[in-house]
């Protein structure tokens, strides 16, 4: 699988770890960075990973930050993304399978790496089941 990957300076080290656990799972990655502790604006980031993941459909997104709240915010305001933020393996397994999620967001100061991998292989393993689904997604997109 391809991921393209963002953060701010608040998840920063989750961000970096993140990096390394899906490359040693032999997963593509893509880092937007940052790549120092300097305070940066969290739309910077989740905007250029959502453009990615718009202009390569068959990719995800993960975006980091101290919470997960601001970066599923701005990631959302692209129509076609659909950023979900999640807390544990359950949420994401649902963005997936229920709301064909194509962004994870999470934030560092929210979880720890035992369960941001949790999340991670949760999100991997699923996909979008369709079926009743496909129209609820359907009406998330306004035009």
């Amino acid at each position: 699988m391809k991921f393209y990957i963002g953060t701010d300076h608040a998840g920063l080290e989750l961000k970096n770890w993140t990096v390394e656990l899906l490359k040693a799972k032999g997963h593509e990655v893509h880092d937007f960075g940052p790549f120092t502790k300097d305070r940066v604006d969290y739309p910077d980031y989740a905007h250029k990973v959502a453009t990615a993941v718009l202009e390569d459909e068959k990719s995800q997104g993960i975006l980091i930050c101290g919470s997960g709240i601001g970066m599923s915010m701005a990631a959302n305001k692209h129509h076609g993304i659909r950023a979900a933020l999640c807390h544990d393996a359950y949420t994401a397994i649902v963005a997936r399978g229920h709301n064909d999620a194509n962004i994870l967001c999470f934030g560092e100061r929210i979880i720890g790496k035992g369960v941001a991998e949790s999340i991670i292989d949760a999100w991997i393993a699923s996909s979008f089941e369709g079926g009743r689904h496909t129209q609820r997604v359907a009406k998330i997109e306004i035009d």
